[in-house]
């Protein structure tokens, strides 16, 4: 079963990892797909633009369509350039899987400000840029489309030092795909995001002791097929974790009443109550 036939995708950071287990992913399953990938190393230096035909490669020896894009995400202008990609070599957008990601690892204090603004650049303002332009493309389709991004458990639940541009960048990731579904809603544009556990260049430092078998990426290409398919129209708006064939759903972070009060509290009383308080609720 194809339910993709007819379809246009992109993929950015399809190069290795998870993109290319998802651009392989939803070639198999009909779509013709944009390749991207500026083949950068995990701090996001360096370029190999063999990294990207790679890929293309491999889904054209299968049977498949692809095109390659070598445009480093970060950009309102790269997000154009790859959409563009897509609409002059296969005529139309369908969807659009935001999955280029970089990493660095920096005590708070010693954090290089270079290293913060590439690692938001690529996970969030490559996500913003990407999906401005693929929505603008869908929208004035007027058929609809899929957009799927990338968050992580560093940005959801779990805490990692040294992650502080990366847990913000994913976090980030996760809000906006809410905006994003809700401005879409009216238009048929759904978007949803992925929090996955796999095997990778960039999480092997935190994977010594999980067992590789259930953790392939490849395993998570029927859920990205899925979202990416007319059968997820009514699925919007969501983060999925996703970890050795296990679902789950992240529900938004809401607040707890915890010291109900109807007058203002003084400093004294937060210093006597609050901390009590804290523990008693986490």
């Amino acid at each position: 079963m194809q339910p993709l036939v007819g379809r246009v995708a992109i993929v950015t950071g399809a190069g290795r990892g998870l993109g290319r287990a998802h651009a392989r992913a939803l070639a198999a399953a009909g779509a013709r797909v944009v390749v991207n990938d500026v083949g950068c190393g995990l701090d996001g230096r360096g370029v190999a633009a063999g990294v990207a035909a790679a890929v293309v490669e491999e889904i054209r020896a299968a049977g498949g369509e692809a095109t390659p894009s070598v445009e480093p995400v970060g950009t309102v202008a790269a997000g154009e350039a790859i959409v563009r990609t897509a609409l002059e070599t296969f005529g139309r957008l369908d969807v659009l899987v935001n999955n280029a990601g970089i990493t660095e690892s920096h005590p708070l204090e010693a954090f290089p400000e270079d290293a913060w603004a590439r690692i938001l650049g690529v996970h969030l303002t490559g996500t913003f840029a990407c999906a401005r332009a693929a929505f603008a493309a869908m929208r004035a389709a007027g058929r609809g489309g899929r957009i799927l991004n990338t968050t992580s458990g560093a940005g959801l639940d779990h805490v990692y030092p040294g992650t502080a541009a990366y847990a913000a960048a994913k976090a980030g990731v996760a809000m906006l795909t809410r905006v994003i579904a809700a401005e879409g809603a009216s238009h048929g544009i759904t978007c949803n995001a992925v929090a996955p556990l796999a095997r990778t260049r960039m999480s092997a430092a935190f994977l010594r002791d999980e067992e590789p078998a259930g953790l392939d990426p490849a395993a998570l290409g029927p859920l990205v097929v899925y979202l990416a398919s007319e059968a997820s129209a009514g699925v919007s708006g969501t983060v999925f974790t996703f970890r050795e064939g296990r679902i789950g759903i992240v529900r938004g972070e809401r607040s707890e009443t915890i010291a109900p009060r109807g007058a203002t509290w003084t400093i004294d009383e937060l210093r006597a109550q609050l901390p009590t308080l804290v523990r008693s609720a986490t």
